[in-house]
């Protein structure tokens, strides 16, 4: 059964054009253990993802992905170079997984968050709950659903 998935990450970092150029990449550097369980407990091949851009302006939901890969160990943990590592992570016993993700989409706008606090239909979205930070989080079917069309309108 197909679940569906907001992954938050700064266009700075890495955007939606640069999964769109890439085609598919790993989903690096979550270093929340709920954001990793998500990943490495509940996604599956095939999940479908809403691409979101955070600390931009505006932040907003930026197209679509999917997961496309089985977890497995996040290589950064082990690079004392990267930003990610952890020296309290092993390859015997890793701390950190992650999954690959591939482009699927770009919406011709952006769907800016102010925007999805207007629609009753979002009001209950982990996303726009108080408080809401985690870089991963699950969307229900009717939410996915209703931000892809959302993403057809001329503007919002």
């Amino acid at each position: 059964m197909t679940k569906y998935w907001l992954m938050k990450t700064e266009p700075t970092t890495f955007s939606i054009d640069d999964l769109q150029k890439k085609k598919r990449e790993p989903w690096d550097g979550v270093r929340n253990y709920q954001a990793r369980n998500f990943m490495r407990d509940e996604m599956k091949i095939g999940d479908l993802v809403l691409f979101y851009h955070s600390n931009a302006k505006p932040p907003g939901i930026a197209g679509l992905a999917k997961v496309c890969s089985k977890p497995y160990p996040d290589p950064t943990q082990f690079q004392p170079s990267s930003h990610y590592y952890d020296p309290k992570s092993s390859k015997e016993d890793p701390r950190w997984e992650l999954v690959d993700v591939s482009f699927v989409k770009k919406f011709p706008n952006i769907i800016p968050l102010p925007k999805l606090r207007d629609f009753a239909t979002l009001k209950d979205m982990a996303l726009l709950q108080k408080g809401s930070r985690l870089s991963i989080q699950p969307v229900t079917k009717k939410e996915y659903d209703f931000i892809v069309s959302l993403s057809m309108k001329e503007s919002l």
